[in-house]
């Protein structure tokens, strides 16, 4: 989630998960899991929660943000980074495997002839602006065979995308507890819930549901209801690794453990600072190299920066410190820093 000062209504509800009365291990017992032994996703007094346990941003958290001073407040003010955007509507109509960058964490990809779009927000979500244009109408995207939504912020998981987009016939895979999300906001969906190491039931394509250090929130009182999470997708020999939104942990490493390779990694990078609030949910450019380094990544495509206020940094910071560790050889694969609506074909 975008937790600018502005989401302060939205985020209020961030509490500490009390007392663990009550614990389950859910998952979809129509799936195939992974990872052997894995009994499914805990889920205690209502709330999913990490793998890796930290505590929960509280609303004295964000209210020490809120009125707290940034030491960047000039450098950000004199920062006009604005990511370039280009046309991609042509992009629609090839039959070549690509990824596009459309801003955020939205992705459009073809792989093996199937075609996906990811985190789908191309307007304004609630208390958010959208810096950049669009690099083409959403009513030209498709047609999509598959929507994957990591988890249900609204920098995520924009209802005006979500009723716009060409979805007749589309299959959304998401976290486990989405899919009544989903079905309010578009119906007709063909919808498969997943927890974490469980494979979809899809065809052409493998796509997997993997954990992700984050949260979930849509509503006031809903914190951690429903899962989150990052996604595999494998075809064609190639392999695509989404990270959704997420902090730092292990869960990078085992994710590797898993498969043989990582070609493209779509990792986010910005919405890092003030780093009390945000590293135990969000990558620093630094960890976001480290996290495609655990995975033995090839190419390192960045997202998650540039297209909305999210945080304290500068907007351009993200890029220029992965640009800055490009030169230094500190990034042990290609970057590929996208403008939106490039195609980059895989």
């Amino acid at each position: 989630m975008g937790l600018s000062a502005a989401n302060l209504v939205q985020a209020g509800g961030c509490a500490t998960l009390g007392m663990k009365k009550e614990a389950a291990n859910l998952k979809n017992e129509k799936l195939d899991t992974i990872l052997k032994g894995y009994q499914g996703n805990p889920f205690i007094n209502g709330r999913f929660v990490n793998e890796t346990f930290k505590p929960d941003i509280t609303f004295g958290d964000m209210m020490k943000w809120r009125f707290s001073s940034n030491p960047q407040k000039e450098e950000k003010k004199n920062d006009a980074y604005i990511p370039e955007v280009l046309d991609c509507s042509a992009a629609f109509g090839s039959g070549k495997d690509m990824i596009v960058w459309m801003g955020h964490s939205t992705f459009f990809i073809r792989l093996a002839g199937r075609t996906i779009i990811t985190d789908p927000v191309l307007y304004n979500p609630p208390f958010l602006k959208r810096k950049p244009g669009l690099p083409c109408s959403p009513e030209q995207i498709g047609p999509i065979d598959h929507l994957l939504v990591s988890h249900n912020h609204y920098d995520h998981l924009d209802s005006d995308t979500l009723k716009n987009l060409n979805l007749e016939g589309t299959a959304a895979h998401v976290p486990l507890r989405m899919g009544d999300t989903i079905r309010s906001i578009r119906g007709g969906l063909k919808i498969q819930e997943a927890g974490w190491y469980q494979k979809f039931d899809t065809s052409g394509i493998e796509i997997y549901m993997m954990p992700a250090q984050h949260w979930s929130k849509r509503i006031f009182h809903d914190t951690n209801a429903v899962l989150w999470g990052s996604f595999v997708i494998r075809g064609a020999g190639k392999t695509v690794y989404f990270a959704g939104d997420t902090a730092y942990s292990p869960h990078l490493k085992k994710t590797a453990s898993l498969f043989k390779r990582m070609d493209y990694c779509l990792m986010p990078i910005g919405a890092y600072m003030p780093e009390f609030i945000m590293k135990s949910n969000h990558l620093s450019p630094g960890e976001a190299v480290d996290g495609f380094h655990d995975l033995g990544g090839r190419v390192f495509i960045p997202n998650h920066f540039g297209t909305f206020d999210l945080s304290d940094e500068p907007p351009g910071e993200p890029v220029r410190l992965l640009e800055d560790m490009k030169m230094k050889n500190a990034i042990k694969g290609d970057l590929k820093v996208l403008k939106i609506g490039e195609v980059l074909e895989i």
